[in-house]
């Protein structure tokens, strides 16, 4: 009982961290807070199913200070692309058996760094990746991969803008 409620106690406070109500002026947020909060909403995708074990998750941290911004919104960027590599991982495992996958995990890995007083976070996958013509319309607005049903183009236009537009950084591929 005592590790249930701590579970259920670290899943609400995530869950206050993630969706903070942005408020007029941007606050100073820890971005790994962020982060693990996103990862801990996430862990139910993560986890192991019936087509493929567990999607690793490598957290390479480096010390960064907090960063002024819209926290809530922040942490959206981070779902969105996190979402979206492990719908990249799920697809891209379809085509490989469960022993290979077992062998050959997938995996996502986060990163973050200051480089030339710059926080850089990056978020990688070991799935195939795309071809040219797919990487020069991701952040298009309504642009996706997913077939009909399956997703609607909008996560990383959204998150493009969020981090371009509203707090003046840069989002590359």
């Amino acid at each position: 009982m005592k590790d249930s409620g701590d579970r259920i106690n670290s899943i609400s406070k995530s869950l206050r961290i993630f969706s903070r109500a942005d408020t007029k002026t941007k606050q100073k947020s820890d971005l790994h807070e962020g982060l693990d909060s996103t990862l801990l909403i996430l862990r139910h995708r993560l986890k192991a199913n019936e087509q493929r074990p567990a999607i690793n998750v490598i957290k390479d941290y480096g010390v960064i200070p907090g960063v002024a911004c819209f926290p809530g919104q922040i942490n959206q960027v981070f779902m969105n692309i996190l979402a979206n590599a492990i719908d990249a991982l799920d697809e891209v495992s379809q085509n490989r058996s469960f022993d290979d996958l077992q062998a050959n995990p997938n995996c996502i890995t986060i990163s973050t760094q200051i480089r030339e007083q710059t926080v850089m976070i990056s978020i990688s996958d070991n799935g195939p990746g795309m071809d040219e013509s797919v990487r020069t319309k991701i952040f298009d607005h309504l642009f996706t991969t997913k077939q009909v049903g399956k997703g609607t183009g909008l996560g990383l236009a959204i998150a493009y803008q969020i981090v371009t537009d509203t707090h003046g950084g840069k989002l590359d591929v």
